[in-house]
């Protein structure tokens, strides 16, 4: 049997099924196995291409690559619109847009022009202006705007913040306040930087056995972990073990 006619033979079937389990109209597998390649080429561009563009990954994606091809485009748009209509709302989404392109001065700037009125004293807005001045290497601010937040904002919760915090006080050379932060996010932050970080302060204050087992922590979890999570912290496990070998 020529080699064509299989792969009609395979795509007819493959498509066949996939209408069935998706429950797609009964007409469907009559079409495809009464029309062969043409049959399959219509349930493709009937029922699978509008899917397939609806979907989130494939948005996702489009995002990505549009990004990566003019990464201010979302950035002018945005400054387009605020321009339009000078709103919070707008503020917010270029002051964000500034924080991912490094754009931390101007991120800065939109931060505080919301931080006034009835949003004075928002957890939300001063933790973005606390991590657009941790960008601009302003630590003593950083530090300020984390604990006028905290003062404000009592009962406010935010991992990020509080390992914003922790990260401050090390750039500050107050380690040992950096490490009791630390000590608390190592059971609490819902991803290994927290942990990494902490290990690599124990390792440069000398404390070689708590390092090692923070690492062998970190390295714990990998084994346990599900995929995806390993996944998305890939690059913290792959420092861990090697800062673990460095260590020994």
């Amino acid at each position: 049997m020529p080699i064509l006619a299989i792969l009609s033979i395979a795509l007819q079937i493959a498509c066949i099924v996939h209408a069935v389990r998706s429950g797609r109209v009964q007409y469907w597998p009559i079409i495809i196995l009464i029309g062969s390649l043409i049959g399959c080429l219509a349930y493709f561009l009937v029922e699978l291409l509008p899917e397939i563009r609806n979907s989130r990954t494939t948005k996702r994606v489009v995002a990505n690559v549009a990004r990566t091809i003019d990464p201010e485009k979302r950035k002018r748009d945005i400054a387009a619109q605020l321009d339009v209509a000078d709103t919070v709302q707008n503020r917010i989404r270029l002051a964000e847009e500034c924080l991912q392109l490094g754009d931390h001065q101007n991120a800065r700037a939109l931060f505080e022009r919301c931080l006034s009125g009835p949003f004075a004293s928002d957890p939300n807005f001063l933790l973005g202006r606390a991590r657009a001045e941790f960008g601009l290497g302003l630590f003593a601010e950083t530090r300020t705007t984390l604990e006028q937040l905290m003062a404000k904002n009592p009962d406010y919760k935010s991992s990020d913040g509080h390992l914003l915090y922790a990260t401050t006080l090390e750039a500050l050379g107050e380690s040992e306040r950096a490490l009791a932060e630390y000590r608390v996010l190592e059971h609490s932050y819902p991803g290994e930087e927290a942990r990494l970080r902490y290990a690599r302060l124990l390792t440069q204050l000398g404390h070689v056995g708590e390092a090692r087992n923070a690492y062998e922590g970190v390295l714990k979890r990998e084994k346990t972990a599900p995929a995806y999570y390993r996944k998305k912290e890939r690059a913290f496990f792959d420092a861990a073990k090697k800062e673990l070998r460095a260590l020994a």
